[in-house]
């Protein structure tokens, strides 16, 4: 078989069923290839987006992405998605082409040095110099991306690689020396963390992405109702635990409920499940959650005592070591006043805002949650729109929530709504919005019309580059600096490729455009008219511990 052969069909053997890309000179052998599978491939319109897309279609199915690009331009256009990946630990296999290995090195036409430029985003990578190495190479690929802490692994082949032949064999077994993630607690550890959780007055779990990774929702729910505790999630481990479960605090953080960094901060117990204390989520971190003992579970120990010093670190799969303690434990704590403190506070510190009779983004959110009755999977872009998805849809089930966390990249959620949208071609798949991030990637209702793509995007449409102008409001004294944006008419863009576009400027035309955007099938932009200077509460100021929130309605 040729080079290109041989990626076609171990990319068939591993299970791949839809890739995301872009050709250019030096993928050209691929390409020709891919003209007789039986793979789809969807053709975006900027590589960024394939590798977005290829990440959405990961987060919502729990399988391995794909993307594919060429040589220079197109390989670094791809870097932004898989920094994305990387950062939020998401199963990806990104494939670039690469100038003949004659000329690498020598400044040649569309060549970029791929695999130094992604070492610091990326799993592993690999450079394929010798066409015999190419077939072990996609299979430890696959292997390295999905296993353990996952991550992207980039291959990087370069064009004569794709042309030269060899015989091709299939690696059935994968050992690769000195990669061997932990699956299971040590059982002392287990025993020391049991001891922690008995003993507890003031417990509280503190679920992340890890969670939904692993596939341990079911376990953490019943950890939870075992030990009677309540359950904080952060962005990415939204879903992890029911939203409507009495519970559940709902999101922590810079922008998590008051509650919930409330109970944070005087737990005497953190249970926390592959979630890695990420500055959004502590705060002044010398002020972190000063009177509790910390049990850390995650499976990259890398992660453990990364950012804040814990007291029972627990190396492993999160669902087996989840599946250990509820075996372990025996004597439950007594949290019926812990439990009456939480409730105290949830009723002090609900999430509200003030209904004046016009559109309020949070309105728009609880409105696509009551018309999906709970059941869309939601992506958002980055900035405000995303903190009110966080905020104000309550997430039942795990990969039902698609949002860049770990590097904030606006431009993610409408290429993520496209794969997740192929994964599930059943399901209903909104992108929450602003009119900022909707921008970034725009092209994309190209690649929605072309492969009937029927995504819902809800553009929550403030004139600003909203974030940023809450930020300048509040710590700038509203010196509103390079955030007033001028946009598109977004109904005529919408329809100009195809798509269906519906403008909402009054409270009263909110449920209506929802509902004929759920009962069209097209891709359908809402222009949403909200309020122009609303604000994302509560909200931690930079620096401060994560108790001393801004409140407000705005």
């Amino acid at each position: 078989m040729t080079g290109a052969q041989i990626l076609i069909e171990c990319l068939k053997r591993e299970g791949v069923e839809v890739m995301f890309g872009y050709p250019g000179g030096q993928v050209l052998p691929i390409f020709d290839k891919l003209y007789d599978s039986d793979i789809k491939f969807i053709l975006t319109r900027h590589e960024q987006a394939a590798a977005h897309a290829a990440d959405g279609y990961a987060r919502a199915t729990g399988k391995t992405g794909v993307c594919l690009a060429t040589s220079g331009p197109g390989a670094t256009n791809l870097t932004t998605g898989i920094a994305t990946a990387y950062m939020d630990s998401i199963p990806l296999v990104a494939i670039t082409g690469q100038v003949k290995t004659f000329l690498i090195g020598n400044d040649a036409f569309q060549e970029a040095d791929v695999t130094g430029i992604t070492r610091p985003i990326t799993k592993h990578n690999y450079l394929v110099k010798d066409i015999k190495d190419l077939a072990r190479t996609v299979r430890e690929a696959f292997h390295i991306a999905s296993t353990g802490r996952p991550g992207p692994v980039l291959i990087d082949i370069p064009s004569d690689i794709q042309m030269q032949d060899t015989e091709f064999i299939w690696p059935e077994v994968i050992e690769l020396k000195g990669y061997k993630p932990t699956a299971f607690g040590h059982p002392g550890q287990i025993k020391k963390a049991v001891k922690l959780i008995t003993d507890a007055k003031k417990p509280i779990i503190y679920a992340g992405g890890g969670v939904i990774t692993s596939g341990a929702s079911r376990e953490l729910r019943e950890l939870a109702e075992k030990i009677q505790t309540p359950v904080t999630m952060t962005l990415m481990g939204l879903g992890g635990f029911p939203g409507r479960h009495p519970f559940s605090l709902g999101m922590l953080g810079m922008h998590g409920t008051a509650y919930a960094n409330h109970a944070v901060m005087e737990a005497d117990l953190i249970i926390a499940v592959g979630a890695r204390f990420d500055d959004r989520v502590t705060g002044r971190l010398d002020a972190f959650a000063k009177h509790a003992k910390i049990i850390h579970i995650d499976i990259d120990p890398s992660s453990i005592s990364k950012n804040v010093k814990v007291d029972i670190p627990i190396v492993g799969d999160a669902k087996n070591i989840l599946g250990q303690l509820l075996e372990e434990i025996n004597k439950v704590p007594d949290t019926a006043d812990w439990l009456k403190i939480v409730d105290s506070w949830k009723k002090k510190y609900p999430l509200a805002y003030k209904d004046k009779g016009k559109i309020k983004p949070q309105y728009v959110i609880e409105q696509i949650y009551e018309a999906t009755q709970g059941d869309a999977i939601i992506t958002t872009e980055v900035g405000q729109n995303q903190m009110w998805a966080a905020q104000w849809y309550k997430y039942s089930l795990p990969r039902t929530f698609i949002s860049s966390g770990g590097l904030g990249t606006m431009g993610f959620g409408f290429p993520a709504a496209m794969g997740v949208k192929l994964g599930y071609p059943e399901r209903i798949v909104f992108d929450i919005a602003g009119d900022g991030s909707i921008q970034m990637n725009i092209q994309e209702l190209a690649t929605c019309i072309c492969n009937k793509i029927n995504v819902k995007v809800a553009i929550l449409n403030n004139g600003y580059l909203g974030m940023v102008r809450q930020w300048q409001e509040l710590f700038y004294k509203r010196r509103y600096s390079q955030v007033c944006i001028t946009s598109p008419d977004f109904v005529k863009l919408a329809e100009s490729y195809g798509a269906t576009g519906i403008l909402i400027t009054r409270k009263e035309e909110v449920r209506p455009a929802i509902d004929k955007a759920l009962a069209t099938d097209n891709v359908v932009f809402m222009d949403f008219r909200i309020e122009p200077e609303e604000n994302v509460f509560p909200m931690v100021p930079a620096g401060e511990a994560i108790n001393r929130m801004i409140e407000g309605l705005a």
